[in-house]
């Protein structure tokens, strides 16, 4: 069986219930396809959504930004947040406009988030968003040194209050309107690569590496 998050007030999905998922093989999986985040808090009576790079280790989230940045400030300073993460399946055409839909999948996690301040936690947590992106990229280029790692904050968030919600499936059309001559059903979408585009500045004799030629998701 697998294990689900405890349900929170906050986090029980209220509008189509049906499509909740609680389990957290299925929360990490959504959070580990994808690249970016949107962060919400509100700083001096103004709510900002700040879309961010982030990746998971472990019951946790790790994202991060300039240590210069309003959101970090203020998230480091105790903010509550609340970060999703959405992956956008296929188009759903209905018959009527109304019943036009997504195939998608979602996470929302809230909490406060803590700065990350010890110095390994912090490089291991930039190994890992850089993994995330290109797995064996992280051993091809220059490491951050000390003056970039200073002028970056690394924050965490426990997921501890978190759950998705899925729409997988068919169209769904009111009864009535199955006998209309539309056409309905599903466009697929997903996230595909073009070829690696070489910098104008890069030693020609050097190969494009294999994790760029053969990017997949």
């Amino acid at each position: 069986m697998p294990e689900n998050v405890a349900m929170s007030d906050r986090t029980r999905v209220v509008r189509e219930p049906q499509r909740a998922v609680y389990d957290r093989e299925t929360i990490y999986k959504i959070l580990d396809e994808g690249f970016v985040c949107h962060v919400g808090f509100t700083a001096d009576q103004q709510t900002f959504v700040i879309p961010t790079m982030y990746a998971r280790v472990g019951d946790a989230i790790y994202f991060h930004g300039s240590a210069a940045s309003r959101m970090l400030r203020g998230i480091g300073a105790g903010l509550s947040v609340c970060v999703t993460v959405t992956l956008v399946d296929g188009l759903v055409l209905a018959r009527s406009v109304f019943n036009h839909s997504m195939n998608y999948r979602s996470v929302v996690a809230l909490g406060k988030a803590a700065v990350v301040d010890e110095p390994g936690e912090k490089l291991e947590a930039l190994h890992v968003f850089t993994e995330k992106i290109l797995p064996g990229r992280w051993n091809d280029a220059r490491q951050p040194n000390e003056k970039e790692l200073q002028a970056t904050s690394i924050l965490r968030l426990q997921l501890t209050e978190v759950s998705a919600k899925v729409r997988i499936g068919d169209v769904e059309d009111d009864a009535e309107d199955y006998a209309l001559k539309v056409w309905a059903g599903i466009v697929p979408l997903r996230l595909a690569a073009n070829p690696p585009i070489r910098d104008e500045r890069c030693d020609a004799s050097l190969a494009i590496p294999p994790y760029a030629l053969n990017f997949r998701r």
